[in-house]
């Protein structure tokens, strides 16, 4: 059995001082420790923190995966949906508004076909996701109907989302079904998406639908217990990652390994899942599906699974829709002048500041600022085209007119279209 551990951010942690000179962590560091070495006083602490994030939360995006929703491919497993429901239900009668991300649309419309492995071409998926989408959605509206909740469908992809207008409404839309107490069942539309602008998993669906509808918590039910700081399945030695900020890079070296035969997420696009999420504030706990009534527990303040928490507060709306952007058209390459000033924060990029233009874009398209050595800086929509801006590069805005013949803005990106990443 697997070994349980915490990794502690210390510059966060009450009682700070007296916890670096016990374990000799300074208040930039980040080490894993083991959940009993901790004091009883330090672990009150830790767990009184946890269960007011998780008990608190008011509106939750919870992703159920294909693996959880399915009787070892064989077709969508009613039981294990009924459960499902009756926990949610739960939470909807204690006065959480819920939004449900569920994937099992390809997993169903396999085994309607009697299709064993997962076909590869992008034709086939879409005829399955086709074909199952529709008792996927039968078998979430009758199980709430036993417990008189309505349910509502909504197919998203990504240019739902990129597109401004399209995502106010979805957004004003989803906020109409939350107040109407209505359960929406959301669903990439696998049917029509191409592998150049789908979301790539439900994980990354459901942290973007946490922004939409600036959910205070987003719960991603997998096939583990959580993320451990090893993997389980190989090393017994493995420990669970009770708390970290999400945007920890220690985690990275951690969240290895890929996703099931029937979904396509891993522990990695979990992480980033939770990485956008808290771009609007949220909280993320990653948690294994198949512990019993997993669901109540959290919301009865048990201490299971990984939570991940937000740095810093909830951007502003605009920047959240920023923030969703997952396809870039262009990158912009940086000097170490711009990238100090734009780590400083609130600060425009201008064309004194670019090195360098890569990629076809045009106005208003999603770009990449990267500094010198290609790490991603910011991301935000250029005010010029990729032709344009190759001619104004690292000349200063009053000579935009001269190269040009006009000026649409002095900035290449300005800030109010800028998100640091």
């Amino acid at each position: 059995m697997a070994r349980r551990g915490v990794i502690i951010a210390a510059s966060r942690f009450p009682g700070r001082r007296s916890f670096e000179r016990r374990f000799g962590v300074c208040k930039t560091q980040i080490r894993i420790i083991p959940w009993a070495a901790l004091g009883r006083a330090v672990r009150w602490q830790r767990l009184k923190m946890m269960r007011s994030k998780v008990t608190g939360a008011r509106r939750w995006v919870v992703k159920i995966g294909s693996a959880l929703l399915t009787a070892d491919g064989k077709g969508l497993d009613r039981k294990a949906m009924a459960v499902w429901v009756e926990q949610m239900v739960a939470l909807h009668e204690a006065g959480v508004e819920l939004v449900l991300v569920s994937s099992g649309a390809v997993a169903a419309g396999m085994s309607r076909l009697g299709w064993t492995s997962r076909p590869s071409a992008m034709h086939e998926l879409q005829a399955a996701a086709a074909i199952g989408q529709m008792g996927l959605v039968q078998a979430w509206e009758s199980s709430f109907a036993e417990h008189g909740r309505h349910t509502a469908q909504i197919l998203l992809t990504h240019d739902d989302l990129s597109d401004r207008k399209r995502y106010l409404n979805a957004r004003s839309t989803l906020r109409a079904l939350v107040e109407l107490k209505v359960i929406p069942v959301i669903n990439e539309n696998d049917t029509v998406v191409t592998d150049e602008i789908r979301f790539g998993d439900n994980d990354t669906l459901a942290a973007l639908v946490a922004n939409l509808v600036e959910a205070d918590l987003l719960v991603i039910l997998t096939d583990r217990d959580g993320m451990f700081d090893a993997d389980p399945r190989t090393n017994p030695d493995a420990k669970l990652i009770y708390e970290a900020r999400a945007d920890d890079s220690a985690l990275d070296a951690v969240a290895g390994g890929t996703g099931g035969a029937l979904g396509r997420g891993g522990m990695q696009t979990k992480l980033r899942a939770a990485r956008l999420a808290a771009r609007s504030g949220a909280h993320t706990i990653i948690i294994g599906g198949r512990l019993e009534r997993v669901l109540d527990r959290l919301k009865a303040g048990e201490h299971i699974g990984t939570l991940l928490s937000p740095e810093r507060g909830m951007l502003a709306a605009r920047k959240q829709w920023l923030a969703g952007h997952l396809q870039t058209r262009g990158t912009l390459v940086l000097d170490a002048g711009a990238v100090t000033a734009l780590s400083q924060g609130n600060k425009s990029l201008l064309p004194v500041g670019v090195k360098l233009v890569q990629g076809s874009f045009r106005r208003g398209e999603m770009v990449v600022c990267v500094a010198p050595d290609g790490r991603e800086i910011a991301r935000g929509l250029a005010n010029y085209s990729a032709l344009e801006a190759q001619k104004i590069i690292g000349q200063s805005s009053d000579a935009i007119v001269g190269l040009l013949g006009y000026m649409a803005e002095p900035e290449l990106v300005h800030r109010d279209n800028l998100i640091l990443v």
